[in-house]
This record gives structure tokens, sequence and C-alpha cells, in this order.
């Protein structure tokens, strides 16, 4: 598996060129295993995309259904990118895969993710399954995966600024690009957004010809006494809370119920909805860390969390969970690491006036906001904040000056990236 690794390193960006052509031309040399593939349950967004996949595998697998599952990135094993009919693809079905695609892409130009995105699409044909739930890479109308014509429905989660230089810095552009997965009849189910946002999307769903669902209109949901309520033409439903953390969650599991219930193709009974909300996981998602050496740094009372949140948008989400999470008096600690064309200054605005101390760390084998730099963004923002050389070396000081009367909550978070090097380095990898 590592020697096809290795190859696909070599591939690169594929010159930061978004375009379909490229993935179509290595599809058709493969026989077009996307015309192939079960029941397609696509997802766009900035933010909650992800978890938006997690609860419709949760809720599609608690139907009794065997789920493909392709996201990106990964967070520790490239594997993770690729669940075939419910289990992560092993090493040796995953070489092959890549091997084959790779053997055949050579004048093609194709991009590490464009490979990637075939190799999952052969291996989705292949296997036996009852449906897929696809993540779009990057943007949406340009993404490798919308070589897929035929989805049973789509979904668009919260939108936010991300990825500018390819999708322009411009929310009602980004949303164009997100809606660009629309399909002529298919379901396009969506969460709500700001008028201009929101008309953007419709203007594009009508272009494509697509059934448009927006939250608000066609459907809604909201939490309410510990419950999350969902309502749409076909009537209410109750459920429990997802089990993930973060009010946030609720809606992204509203998007994956609305998703699954505005599709036609396979029936998914509102038992399984229920029990998908405490089966979903969903990892560096405001995930609570257990023991391991990263954690063994911490007083036994502390609290160790993770979010691969990296945008500014995905920060307030974040804050706005840490004033509801973290009782006033108690120490907060955020460890941070940016990408270094990440906004800094827009996700140090979230947590600003903050009592808190941030401990800037860099992203290890990534370019990235020097630790130095960030700590004193962090400091005009008004935190308390000093640099570290690495995430052991902040909780370690973290540690060492806790008050064991008062125990700290600490957050990792800033980038995939580093939650990747976290869960590794704490020996908690995802499954």
């Amino acid at each position: 598996m590592q020697a096809q690794l290795d190859r696909l390193a070599l591939l690169g960006a594929g010159g930061d060129i978004l375009g379909l052509e490229r993935v179509q031309t290595l599809l058709d040399r493969l026989g077009n295993p996307e015309r192939r593939l079960p029941p397609v349950f696509h997802v766009a967004g900035t933010n909650g995309k992800g978890s938006t996949c997690a609860f419709l595998r949760a809720a599609l697998e608690a139907a009794g259904y065997k789920v493909h599952v392709f996201t990106s990135p990964h967070l520790v094993r490239f594997n993770e990118r690729i669940r075939l009919a419910g289990r992560l693809i092993d090493d040796a079905t995953l070489a092959a895969y890549l091997a084959r695609v790779i053997d055949v892409a050579a004048d093609s130009g194709a991009s590490f993710f464009e490979v990637t995105t075939a190799a999952a699409l052969l291996a989705f044909a292949d296997v036996p399954a009852d449906a897929c739930v696809i993540e779009v890479g990057l943007g949406g109308r340009l993404d490798a995966t919308n070589v897929i014509a035929g989805p049973v429905v789509t979904g668009i989660a919260q939108l936010g600024l991300d990825h500018q230089a390819f999708l322009g810095d411009k929310l009602e552009l980004i949303a164009a690009e997100k809606a660009g997965i629309a399909k002529r009849g298919v379901p396009l189910v969506t969460q709500r957004y700001p008028p201009r946002i929101a008309d953007q999307v419709a203007a594009v769903a009508a272009r494509a010809g697509a059934e448009l669902y927006p939250r608000g209109a066609s459907w809604d949901a909201a939490p309410y006494r510990g419950r999350l309520h969902y309502r749409d033409l076909e009537g209410r439903i109750e459920v429990p809370m997802p089990r993930l953390a973060g009010a946030h969650q609720a809606l992204n599991a509203a998007l994956a119920i609305a998703m699954l219930r505005h599709q036609r193709a396979l029936s998914v009974p509102t038992s399984a909805i229920r029990a998908a909300m405490g089966w979903a996981d969903w990892p560096a998602r405001m995930q609570p860390l257990g023991a391991g050496p990263l954690r063994d740094l911490l007083p036994r009372d502390a609290e160790l969390w993770l979010d691969g949140g990296h945008n500014p948008a995905a920060a307030r989400v974040v804050a706005d969970h840490l004033r509801a999470a973290v009782p006033a008096g108690k120490p907060l600690h955020l460890v941070m690491g940016l990408l270094a064309n990440k906004d800094a200054t827009g996700v140090l605005r979230a947590f600003a006036g903050r009592h808190a101390t941030l401990h800037a760390v860099p992203v290890p084998g990534h370019a990235h906001h020097a630790p130095a730099d960030l700590a004193a963004q962090a400091r005009h923002a008004g935190l308390t904040a000093m640099p570290a050389t690495d995430v052991a070396d902040a909780l370690g000081w973290i540690g060492r000056h806790a008050d064991r009367a008062a125990p700290p909550f600490v957050l990792v978070l800033g980038s995939l990236y580093l939650a990747g090097e976290v869960l590794r380095a704490n020996r908690q990898l995802p499954d």
C-alpha cells in the first residue's frame, strides 16, 4: 500500500486547477464505474458536510443497509477516506485499486484527489452495497465527485468563507459553486441561508432543474427540551439530540434527516433515524480524547477535546459551544495551529475577549502561521497567549501550571492535519 501511496503523492494537486475533464478521462478508461453505483447521497458545504455524511451513514446502517462512504481528508490513515460496505478499506484492497487507477492515469494530468476519487468510485462499483454517501472535496460544481450524474439526493450544509483562492471571496460565489452539485429532477436539500445566499442557490438549482428543499420553507428543525424536533410536508418526528457534541450538530443531523426523507430510493424508518443520533461518529469534531500519551500530560480530572475547525465560521460554532460547555471560572486553554492560507484574524475573532489562554503551535509538515505570530495576534484579540514547540509541549505546560482544585478544559483546534497528529500521538486512531 505504501508503494501506491508514494506513487499517488507524486501526482500533486493537478496544477491547482478544478474541473471534471481529467477525472472523467480516468473513469472512461476504467469502464465508467460512476454509472454503476448504488444510490448516491451527495453532500457539499463549507462546514458540517462530513458530520452530515456521518449521520446519513448511521441512519442507513441502522435501517439495515450496507453503505459505501467517501470523505476527505483523512486524519491519520489514508484508508479513512474509503469505507466499503461499512468497513474501512483494508491495505491490500486499497493498494490494488490505487494501482489500477494510477496505471491508467499516466498521461492524464490527474491530481491526487482525482485519482483517489476514481479509485473510490471503482471500488464502490465493484463491491456490492445498498447506498453510497459521498462528500464533496472542494466546492461542488467542479469537484471530482461531481461526475456522478444521478444521485438520489443532494445536500448543502452550512456555508462560509474558505478556499477563497479556488471558490472566490464572496459568499454568493461560494454558494453558487456548492450548489453546482444540483441535478435535474434530483432533490437538493439545504440549510437556511441569508436571502442573498439563498437566492443564489435557488437560481443555480432552477437552472439545473433540481427540486429545491430549503430549511425554513420545505422543512425545519430545532432543539427543544433536550430533543430534536423535525418537521416537513410529510409530518413531524422527534428524535434524541445527537451524541456528537455541539448545538451545531443538531442542524447537521437535521440536514441528514431531511435528505433521507426527501429521497425515494431507500426506505429509512424513523426508528433508524433515532438510532443514528447515538450511533453517528465523526472524529476530530468536538471529540473528547481518552487516556493516552497526550491526555496523560494533564491532571486526571482535566478535559481534553479535539476539533479540526479551521475557518471563521467553524471557530464561531466552537466558541458558542464553549460558552455553554465550560462553566465560568473553569480554566480554559486553546491549543491552536493554523495553516498559512487560513484566516487567523477571523478565527481568533471568534474567541476575542474570552478569558482563556491560547497556546500557538505549528502544524507539522505543512506551511503554517508561525506560533509566535499567531500568539501575537491572539494577544491583540484580548487573549492570554504564548507559543509552544508542539502540542505535547503546550499540554505539558498546562499540566505543570494547573491548579489541582480547578482542573482545566483544554481544546486543540485549528487544522484537520493537526488533529490527525494529535490522534496519532494519543494512540486514538479512527476506525
